[in-house]
């Protein structure tokens, strides 16, 4: 019960991670573009704020739950005299797990610091250039999500 409980709390941040970088990258950003500068940088700004602080907490979270419902298997096994290993397509999705969250770091800590300050001073060109790198670490993290998904799914149906 708490495994599966756990596993969907693990599906449901990564649902939130990747459907908040497919919104952001093909819906929202289209749709500011005719903004002026200062209207469409302070938007961004706002809403990736608050989407950041949520990722960081489903991330968190789905790290989380990870790490236990791989330690709980493993333990199992070894209690049942059965030697764990690791399926490859849970390997992938781990190493890549771990990417995906450097990735998050250092858009959150490191490229929306500098949006921060871009939108705190009036910078708007610093401000664009900002989150143009955003834009572009969110499309790497986008793509390993869709890849771990990938893997999974087609790890678990053979």
């Amino acid at each position: 019960m708490i495994y599966a409980a756990l596993k969907t709390l693990h599906l449901l941040c990564i649902i939130v991670w990747i459907g908040g970088m497919v919104f952001a990258q093909f819906f929202l950003r289209p749709a500011v573009a005719t903004l002026a500068a200062p209207e469409r940088v302070r938007l961004m700004h706002d809403v990736l704020g608050r989407f950041l602080n949520a990722v960081l907490v489903a991330a968190g979270l789905a790290l989380g739950s990870g790490v236990w419902m791989i330690g709980r298997t493993a333990r199992q096994m070894a209690q049942s005299g059965v030697k764990f290993n690791m399926p490859i397509e849970w390997m992938v999705m781990s190493l890549l797990g771990i990417v995906m969250l450097a990735v998050l770091g250092h858009i959150r800590f490191a490229l929306y610091k500098r949006l921060s300050r871009a939108v705190t001073a009036e910078a708007w060109p610093a401000g664009g250039a900002a989150l143009a790198s955003i834009r572009t670490w969110v499309m790497v993290n986008l793509v390993i999500g869709v890849v771990i998904v990938a893997v999974t799914l087609l790890g678990a149906s053979s």
